[in-house]
C-alpha cells in the first residue's frame, strides 16, 4: 500500500517544493509515496472564495472558518491521521514520525492567519503538531518538514535501511559525531578508536559521545533518557 499524503493549504503551488529533490523526490517518482495538494479555497461557497473571517470577541488578524475547512476535510477523510500544523501543538518527535510513517499516510492542514476556528479542530479531531517554539507565516513549511521526516523512513527510500537506525532521537539521544577522510584536518585527527577496527570499542565511544552531547545540548532529552534507564523493568509473566 502506497503511503499517501494529502495537504490542505491556501497555497497548493508550494507543494511539493523542495521535496521534488533528493530522496523524497526520487521516491515520489518511483511511486513509493503519493502527494496531493488541495486548495482550501475550492471549498468556499461565496464568489470571493472566502476562507477566513474576523475573530469572535475582537482582536487582530483573521481566523480560518470552521465550515469551509470542515468541507475540505470531509472530502479527503478516509481514516488517515488528520494533523494541523500549529505553533501551539505538541512538539513533533521522531517517535511520532515513525508511527505516521508506519501507517497509511496523513492528511495535513496548513494553518494560516491567527489560527483555525477551535470548533473544527474539535469536531474533526485534528491533531495539532509543532516543529518548534517559533512562529511561521503559514504551515506549509512545517508540512514539508513533517513529510520529509516521514518519507525518508518508508521502505526503499533510503539506500541503506541501517542508515536510519542510529540517528538523533532514535534511542532518546542526539547522534554521535561523524568523521571521514582526510585522517588529519587542520591539526585535528580522527579519534584513534574509530580507526582501531575494534567494533565494541567503537560502539562504546559513539554511545559515550552521544550521551555527552545530549547532556550538554539537550538537558530535557537527557533527563528523560536517564529516567528511562532508571525505570524498573517489567518482569512480565515469566
Amino acid at each position: 500500500m502506497v503511503w499517501r499524503a494529502t495537504i490542505l493549504t491556501l497555497f497548493p503551488d508550494m507543494l511539493p517544493g523542495p521535496l521534488r529533490l533528493s530522496l523524497a523526490g526520487k521516491a515520489l517518482e518511483r511511486g513509493l509515496w503519493a502527494l496531493e495538494a488541495r486548495d482550501i479555497r475550492d471549498f468556499a461557497t461565496d464568489k470571493h472564495r472566502s476562507v477566513d473571517d474576523t475573530p469572535a470577541g475582537g482582536g487582530p488578524g483573521m481566523v480560518m472558518r470552521a465550515d469551509v475547512l470542515a468541507r475540505a476535510l470531509d472530502v479527503v477523510a478516509d481514516g488517515r491521521p488528520r494533523l494541523l500544523t500549529s505553533a501551539r501543538g505538541r512538539p513533533l518527535t521522531q517517535a511520532r514520525v515513525r508511527e505516521l510513517a508506519a501507517g497509511p499516510g496523513a492528511v495535513i492542514v496548513c494553518g494560516r492567519f491567527e489560527g483555525v476556528d477551535q470548533r473544527v479542530i474539535e469536531a474533526r479531531d485534528l491533531e495539532e503538531v509543532s516543529i518548534g517554539d517559533f512562529v511561521l507565516s503559514g504551515g506549509e513549511i512545517a508540512a514539508l518538514a513533517l513529510l520529509d521526516a516521514c518519507v525518508r523512513l518508508l521502505p526503499g527510500v533510503m539506500g541503506k535501511e541501517a542508515s536510519g537506525l542510529e540517528e538523533s532521537f532514535g534511542a532518546g539521544l542526539l547522534e554521535y559525531p561523524h568523521y571521514t577522510r582526510p585522517q588529519a584536518f587542520e591539526g585535528r585527527p580522527i579519534p584513534d578508536v574509530l580507526l582501531s577496527g575494534d567494533h565494541k570499542k567503537i560502539a562504546a565511544f559513539r554511545r559515550a559521545e552521544a550521551e555527552r552531547l545530549t547532556a550538554r545540548r539537550r538537558p530535557d532529552l537527557w533527563a528523560a533518557y536517564v529516567a528511562g534507564r532508571k525505570a524498573p523493568k517489567d518482569p512480565g509473566n515469566g
